[in-house]
């Protein structure tokens, strides 16, 4: 939807950053109008006077217009490697959903651990679990495949939206958004946003992050809170059914439909495996990059017809995806490059000095962390705090993988706090099976049991893996 005035809002802070504001010492006045447009796209994909993507291809035309960036530069972000990449997984993902790929993977997890609520619960986020080692956005997951699941098998005990809904479908529907945070945490390539920051991690400190780095740092805490959460939710909003014989028996009964494996289901299931294996294999090598994989997958797709040109063209959460994407990537490396990140940071600084790097990480953690009841989206979130949390934390002596990593993780964790958290919640939450105060309340409890684990285990993980 069109809201014209709201974009006097992106004026306005344009102006008040680039003329109301001093201009930081060690910024030229080219890269503090930059800085402004920057916040001023930031702000725009907050309050959306035009859909996310127009409101960044409005910000990469000011970059030419008003920063005096040159159009080459100003459209570098679309040649980049992870941009086509996020683009490519993201189509392969429709074949895994359309030939019915990832709904048997959720019948079978329901089929083998469903026979309790609290396993029931389980099986739902061993299936985005699965997914996400390879689908990069936690809607397709999440809002596309588990939801309905979880939704049908409430059905099948009656537990539908309203008065019936703690029977098992209050449970259900916030166990498996609570889960689903953890899932994007745990795995590289599982959301468009971590790829986005992986790429601003090397901007900003030169750390290259692989699917393989990011895996063996988050499987520890990530299996620890894969355990935790669906405990705690089981514990906050106990379902008023603990025992449902009935749902392996309904998901049998479902794969009875789908019939054995194969054809066009085959092919998408082979082709997710080859992609997991050689993402692993490419973190190891330099002539096979994550970018090569991914088209080689989509190609074989396309061979085999397991994918069609017109599907492709239809999926337009992937194309939205690849325009704010690039144009974003883009504005971090310009913003990087103006010095506004490393002023804001030196100021941030003064605040902190004396005190232990240690100290001042873990109250950074939680600012960034809580910070997300004021974001819609996680992506936002990032582009404005990442860089210069990052450029603040490792001036204070914070060891910079230790950095990265931490924020990487937390900016997934986050999104669980609110029921705008993420694309995601909004989805769920509209059904009505969960209140407003069971979202948030369970959302907070949630998000201190994963800080716990992710700071505090985490930490000395990665204190073994040598991250610091």
């Amino acid at each position: 939807m069109f809201r014209p005035y709201r974009l006097i809002v992106l004026v306005a802070v344009y102006l008040f950053i680039t003329y109301v504001l001093p201009l930081p010492e060690g910024v030229d006045p080219q890269g503090w109008r930059i800085t402004g447009i920057f916040f001023a796209t930031i702000a725009g994909l907050m309050i959306q006077p035009l859909p996310g993507s127009q409101v960044v291809l409005l910000g990469v035309t000011m970059l030419v217009l008003v920063g005096h960036v040159p159009m080459e530069r100003a459209l570098t972000g679309y040649s980049t490697t992870s941009v086509w990449m996020v683009l490519a997984v993201m189509l392969m993902s429709r074949a895994l959903r359309d030939s019915g790929a990832a709904r048997r993977i959720a019948l079978c997890f329901i089929r083998a651990i469903g026979k309790t609520s609290l396993g029931l619960g389980y099986a739902l986020h061993l299936t985005d679990l699965t997914l996400a080692t390879g689908v990069p956005s936690i809607t397709a997951r999440s809002a596309s495949i588990v939801f309905p699941i979880a939704r049908s098998i409430s059905s099948l005990y009656d537990s539908n939206p309203g008065k019936t809904a703690p029977r098992l479908g209050t449970f259900l529907m916030t166990c498996m958004y609570q889960t689903s945070v953890v899932t994007s945490a745990m795995f590289f390539y599982s959301s468009a946003a971590n790829i986005l920051l992986g790429e601003l991690a090397f901007e900003f400190t030169g750390l290259r992050i692989t699917w393989t780095s990011w895996f063996i740092a988050g499987i520890v805490p990530g299996l620890l809170s894969s355990l935790a959460v669906p405990y705690l939710v089981f514990r906050v909003l106990p379902p008023e059914i603990r025992h449902i014989p009935s749902a392996p028996e309904f998901a049998q009964m479902e794969l009875d439909k789908l019939g054995p494996v194969r054809g066009r289901e085959a092919i998408v299931l082979s082709v997710f495996v080859f992609l997991v294996v050689f993402w692993v294999a490419s973190s190891f090598t330099d002539w096979l990059s994550p970018g090569l994989v991914a088209f080689m997958g989509l190609v074989a797709l396309f061979v085999t017809q397991a994918l069609t040109w017109n599907a492709v063209l239809s999926e337009r959460s992937a194309w939205d995806v690849f325009v704010w994407y690039g144009g974003l990537l883009t504005m971090g490396g310009l913003l990087n490059a103006s010095g506004s990140t490393t002023a804001f940071a030196n100021w941030v600084g003064l605040w902190f000095i004396g005190v232990p790097w240690p100290v001042v990480l873990i109250v950074t953690l939680m600012i960034y962390f809580y910070a997300h009841y004021f974001f819609a989206s996680t992506t936002v979130h990032a582009l404005a705090l990442y860089g210069p949390f990052i450029v603040l934390l490792v001036n204070v002596g914070a060891p910079a993988p230790l950095v990265v990593y931490s924020l990487l993780f937390i900016n997934n964790l986050q999104a669980g706090l609110t029921h705008y958290g993420t694309t995601t919640s909004p989805v769920i939450f509209v059904e009505g099976y969960v209140s407003l105060r069971d979202w948030w309340c369970t959302g907070f409890y949630a998000s201190v049991l994963n800080l716990v684990i992710w700071i505090a285990v985490g930490g000395v993980w990665w204190r073994v893996l040598g991250l610091w």
